[in-house]
């Protein structure tokens, strides 16, 4: 495995190995690498001939009161564990490298990222996308895997490789759980031992509402009422927004239909987590 910290040097060693005929997948991180990033890496590793994991702590999509110093990193430890899995590179630059003196470009992907996170976390997904951009230009891989997980981002970066005519694949992969069903997230560190038995009540409450619909329930206030009923038996979640939504447009529903996106995104201690469970109903 091979650590690049140059981005010029990067998209050289890719295009090179395009120019052989090879497949790249590529995985974008942040570090502090847990099950969730690992089965991206595998599904990379499967379907490509040469694996890219990018480790990355993006100041652009962090608020002013959030939690960019305190954000967990270990690239030791990181590096270890995707050599592991057979990653072929890692990208590793320096902010100074990716956002050079008086950069003043940014990305912005319109109305669906106004609702969900958005709402809560303003000019976070310009953040994301303006990222997500760069290194889809300095890695000019032929696919690219996100976690469902992060269900608004990957539908971000989706219409924005759609509109702007990015030339890679999207591949979303599915959430990686705990065996009480908590997503795994890099800052579940942040929970403590009590904390992160309260947690996984965000599961259980989308588990509800898919129950609910799975037996045949097509109203999205019932079903919605039946998620937050979960929720009730812990006051200390604090939640931001818990619905259920479209899964194309990320708009609220009244009916449930085609797909749809059961999502909840909750403070617990300092830690802010989210979730989902995407669904196809038929008609």
């Amino acid at each position: 495995m091979e650590l690049i910290s140059d981005k010029k040097a990067m998209r050289e060693k890719v295009m090179e190995l395009r120019g052989q005929g090879r497949m790249v997948g590529f995985v974008p991180t942040m570090g502090y690498l847990h099950e969730g990033h690992l089965s991206l890496i595998r599904a990379a590793r499967q379907e490509n001939d040469v694996v890219v994991v990018s480790i990355f702590v993006n100041p652009l999509q962090f608020g002013p009161r959030e939690d960019l110093t305190d954000y967990p990193r270990d690239l030791e430890r990181d590096c270890r564990l995707v050599e592991a899995e057979g990653v072929d590179y890692v990208f590793h630059p320096d902010e100074g490298e990716m956002y050079p003196r008086r950069f003043l470009t940014r990305v912005r992907v319109e109305e669906i990222t106004e609702g969900l996170c958005g709402a809560f976390r303003p000019g976070h997904f310009e953040g994301v996308t303006t990222v997500v951009a760069k290194l889809f230009h300095i890695i000019p891989a032929q696919r690219a895997y996100f976690g469902q997980k992060d269900a608004q981002q990957a539908r971000v970066i989706s219409k924005m490789v759609e509109d702007l005519d990015f030339d890679v694949e999207i591949r979303v992969c599915p959430t990686v759980r705990e065996p009480d069903g908590l997503a795994m997230s890099s800052r579940n560190i942040y929970l403590s031992p009590a904390e992160r038995g309260k947690a996984c009540l965000l599961y259980h409450a989308l588990e509800a509402g898919r129950r609910l619909i799975e037996g045949g329930e097509r109203d999205a206030g019932a079903v919605e009422a039946a998620m937050r009923e979960v929720l009730r038996k812990e006051p200390e979640i604090e939640v931001e927004y818990l619905g259920v939504y479209d899964g194309r447009d990320l708009r609220p529903l009244r009916e449930l239909r085609g797909e749809v996106l059961l999502a909840v995104a909750a403070r617990v201690g300092r830690a802010r987590l989210i979730d989902n469970i995407p669904l196809l109903l038929e008609d």
